[in-house]
């Protein structure tokens, strides 16, 4: 019995000993400045916080700085699954009393016989600026928070070169950003253009002209500029929600937060866009701008006369792949060659498009022969060298070795060389069968038979048939509601077809529902709805007698279409905004 106290007595010694130990080790005191830089007719607070109880508190001397009020001391204490979270500050209220930097020395205080200091801070005071910081409404302190950048790869590509354009949305940490919609989205004239989907919108920390922010990548795509010069960017939109900190306090000690509405814009970029040298330009070049491998292939060297085989001129590489012609395979003419069938394997990426594109001839030789393939050429310009490229395939020879002979290459004659001769077979003609073997289809009569019998009743038989169908087809047409159900029913399947089989691909259904709803309006009101804004078609809908319920579900839809493309949507409202796009345009075609 002494040996069990003994065990719980060292048990309770020891975890004593490891609580005091972790709460040594887990003592923080440290300063937080509300901002590192001001104007001299602005305020800072400055708070040191601790999260376990101390004495002999001893502040700096705030050089540099008055004091307006404090300290104000502010204590929380909470339990939270069974584990206690402790928290004092000392708050002081500051006025700058001269430009310059100064710091902001370190506080002492004693916690469990310890001294523990708070490091020192820099603050910079600059001239009195127009609105201090706390005259500032809601939407000026979110003017200052929230920006919207267009980062560009480049400024001045060459014609052709593929550029990037990442749109960054940057939130301080001073304020928070609950929702957004893109309110315009930019058109890339003069670019070819293609958009690298967003997967997932992660905030990460980052940099805003030297201050610490947060950011998120909401849109990117790779553009290959088609003209030089100076060409614009248009600007991305949004309408963005945020929600900015107050001075006040609720009941609980909770800051109080102001909701408004912002609209930030990327502005326009203008890329100088550098023209393709005219100086050692090739010839056969065909606007291919990049890095390239090039090489033609055959399937086989050696075959027979009247078999076929795949002659494929290739090129490979990182580069505008999409956006130039490949160079044309130059056959001897005894060779029959079909129309050559393009393939493509190009994917594209933040650095461009990459892969390979192909054309794929099909070749039949007719006669017994050596055929050469003269070598080709292809041509490139590379911007990273700023110089042109030219790659020559290689000779190929295809043995033809059993087929009939070519008359043309036996010819004394030389100018006959490229003639073509054809060779007859032995049974070209074969001679018509005289005896038409022909037999008797029986000595049964068709007058009183029973397929006679069949054809005079049938016509009597449909009489009543064709009466009943009219008179089915007459309560149809009657039927005007039931009609006009139906009408709107198959309108709506034929507009929204298309959206229907890309369900589950987020941004083709979403691009096929909008163009679904634009033609829809399109083919009823013969107008061109692409050209109007969602106030302009509120307008002409509540003109044409359509309820304002059914006018703000199709604006929604058309709100959803544009949010799709920065924002994730489930399989479950896709479907719902299909079922939803089917029952507006029934209803509208209703009240239409």
């Amino acid at each position: 019995m002494d040996f069990k106290k003994g065990i719980l007595f060292v048990g309770v010694f020891l975890l004593a000993f490891v609580l005091n130990a972790q709460d040594a080790t887990d003592v923080t005191f440290e300063m937080k400045l509300s901002k590192s830089k001001l104007g001299l007719n602005e305020r800072i607070r400055v708070d040191f916080i601790m999260n376990k109880d101390g004495d002999n508190f001893n502040p700096p001397d705030f050089l540099g700085f008055k004091v307006l009020m404090g300290p104000s001391q502010s204590i929380s204490s909470s339990w939270v699954n069974g584990v206690r979270s402790y928290s004092k500050s000392y708050s002081y209220t500051l006025a700058p009393t001269a430009r310059g930097k100064f710091t902001i020395k370190q506080a002492t205080i004693v916690i469990d016989g310890q001294v523990y200091k708070s490091l020192p801070q820099d603050v910079e005071v600059t001239a009195a600026v127009d609105k201090p910081s706390d005259q500032m409404t809601a939407d000026d302190i979110a003017d200052e928070n929230l920006h919207l950048v267009a980062e560009v790869s480049k400024n001045d590509p060459y014609m052709n070169e593929a550029i990037t354009v990442v749109y960054k949305l940057y939130v301080s940490p001073s304020i928070s950003v609950s929702n957004y919609q893109p309110l315009d989205n930019p058109k890339y004239n003069n670019f070819w253009s293609q958009d690298i989907k967003v997967t997932s919108l992660n905030a990460k920390n980052g940099t805003y002209k030297g201050k610490p922010y947060r950011y998120v990548v909401l849109k990117r795509v790779v553009l290959y500029p088609q003209k030089s010069g100076k060409l614009e960017i248009e600007p991305l939109s949004l309408d963005v929600t945020v929600d900015v900190p107050t001075n006040k306090r609720d009941f609980f000690g909770g800051r109080v937060y102001a909701q408004t509405n912002k609209t930030v814009s990327a502005g326009n970029r203008t890329i100088d866009v550098k023209p393709l040298p005219l100086t050692n330009q090739p010839e056969n070049f065909n606007g291919a701008v990049g890095d390239f491998d090039f090489s033609v292939t055959t399937s086989k060297t050696s075959l027979n006369a009247s078999e076929s085989l795949q002659a494929t001129v290739e090129v490979s590489g990182k580069g505008n792949l999409k956006l130039f012609k490949l160079p044309e395979l130059d056959l001897p003419s005894s060779l029959e060659v079909y129309e050559p069938e393009f393939t493509e394997g190009v994917r594209t990426t933040l650095g461009g498009m990459q892969g390979k594109v192909s054309n794929s001839y099909t070749v039949v030789p007719a006669f017994r022969g050596k055929y050469p393939l003269p070598p080709i050429a292809f041509s490139f310009f590379n911007p990273k060298t700023g110089t042109y490229t030219t790659l020559n395939s290689d000779e190929i020879v295809i043995n033809v070795l059993e087929g009939p002979n070519n008359a043309a290459s036996i010819s004394t004659n030389p100018s006959a060389t490229n003639k073509q001769s054809v060779t007859a077979s032995n049974n070209q003609f074969n001679f018509i069968k005289l005896n038409p073997n022909l037999s008797t289809i029986g000595d049964t009569y068709f007058f009183r038979s029973n397929r006679f019998y069949l054809l005079f009743f049938l016509p009597l038989i449909c009489i009543p048939i064709a009466i009943l169908f009219r008179k089915k087809r007459d309560e149809i047409a009657n039927d005007v509601v039931g009609n006009k159900i139906k009408k709107a029913n198959r309108l709506a399947r034929k507009y929204l077809s298309k959206a229907k089989k890309e369900l589950g691909n987020k941004d083709s259904f979403y691009i096929a529902l909008e163009k679904a709803l634009h033609n829809y309006l399109k083919a009823k009101l013969k107008i061109e709805t692409s050209e109007f804004t969602k106030d302009k078609i509120s307008e002409l809908l509540l003109k044409k007698q359509v309820n304002q319920e059914t006018v703000d579900g199709f604006l929604a839809l058309l709100k959803n279409c544009e949010a799709a493309r920065y924002s994730p949507f489930s399989n479950v409202q896709m479907q719902q905004d299909y079922e939803k796009a089917s029952e507006v345009i029934s209803l509208i075609d209703k009240q239409l």
